[in-house]
């Protein structure tokens, strides 16, 4: 069960609620976002909603079955919007599109890709400075100082940065230049890590563990909006299976399951969910008839020059195709 609570609700309101939600063997768990003020109670009897539905300082209740609760539609049917500003909104109805370097690896090469984005109307760069590689010899990104370099050649343009976290004592000093913190395939369930940056305010995009159940990426989402932070995203990326003709197994089945079973915006990685550069388009497009709010890939000069995930990287020429294709298929989303 979920209880929201009017802004001004006094502590003794609050006290009062706790007192009956207890004496019905409820367990209360205050969550305080940056948009609103929730009890979480768990409890295995049947109360009586409009008893405490009618207790001074409960704004609304509902009722929700589901382990991830706050995370759930049963409680909020309207679906989320992550407004990033300077008018832009992920989950506002248009596909929203991230695209950027795997890594980011030079000023000149930050340059180019800022001049591609701009071309083709794209307001979120992706591009990796702190990189989970499976080798401890290849190359793990320039740090904060990629990260501030990437900042000062998008800020001129509006344009917001998704980058990825890998751990705690980052986030602070990654904060100031980062407009949507990323939390990677193998950090899904570092519970320290999600804890954290469910005390923060910056938007955060969560993707699916390498051999995650859609439950456990909702479960990981649940543990960030309970710590305060309610401007998230879920990601599909691909899942590890016994197939090895591609990189992973790119879930599409899980976009529609994840917008029904949840209110927040949802991003697929065709990049990664298949990690071969001919099909990453098809895979794109595919996401978007799916339901999917948006799409995240990887965009390069020269992907064979890049020195991390070449061989699933779209060049600027097939870059500027699949903008033209989704473009196009705007029109057709609309008609339905």
């Amino acid at each position: 069960m979920i209880i929201q609570l009017h802004k001004h609700t006094t502590q003794e309101d609050i006290d009062t609620i706790h007192v009956t939600l207890n004496k019905a063997k409820y367990s209360v768990t205050p969550v305080n976002t940056q948009l609103d003020n929730y009890l979480v109670c768990i409890g295995k009897e049947e109360v009586d909603l409009r008893r405490i539905g009618g207790l001074k300082g409960v704004k609304d209740i509902h009722r929700v079955s589901d382990s991830y609760k706050l995370v759930s539609r049963k409680w909020k049917t309207e679906n989320t919007k992550i407004n990033l500003g300077d008018g832009v909104v992920i989950g506002g109805g248009e596909p929203a599109i991230m695209a950027g370097p795997c890594s980011v690896e030079s000023e000149t090469q930050i340059e180019k890709v800022v001049e591609h984005l701009i071309k083709n109307k794209i307001s979120v760069i992706r591009g990796g400075v702190f990189k989970p590689r499976s080798s401890p010899y290849a190359f793990r990104g320039l740090g904060i100082e990629g990260l501030k370099m990437m900042h000062a050649k998008c800020k001129p343009y509006n344009i917001k940065i998704i980058t990825e976290v890998m751990q705690v004592s980052q986030i602070k000093e990654m904060q100031e230049y980062v407009d949507v913190f990323q939390v990677g395939a193998r950090n899904s369930q570092n519970y320290n890590l999600l804890d954290a940056l469910g005390e923060i305010d910056t938007p955060v995009l969560i993707k699916r563990g390498i051999s995650g159940t859609i439950e456990e990426l909702l479960h990981s989402a649940e543990y960030i909006f309970s710590k305060g932070n309610e401007r998230l995203m879920l990601c599909e990326r691909g899942i590890r299976t016994f197939e090895t003709m591609y990189r992973n197994t790119f879930d599409i089945n899980a976009i529609q399951i994840l917008k029904d079973r949840s209110h927040l915006p949802v991003i697929a990685d065709p990049s990664h969910g298949i990690g071969i550069r001919e099909y990453v388009s098809k895979l794109a497009l595919s996401s978007l008839i799916s339901g999917a709010d948006g799409i995240i890939y990887e965009v390069h000069e020269k992907p064979e020059e890049a020195v991390s995930d070449a061989q699933q990287t779209l060049n600027f020429i097939e870059s500027d195709l699949l903008i033209r294709k989704i473009s196009a298929l705007k029109e057709i989303l609309h008609s339905f």
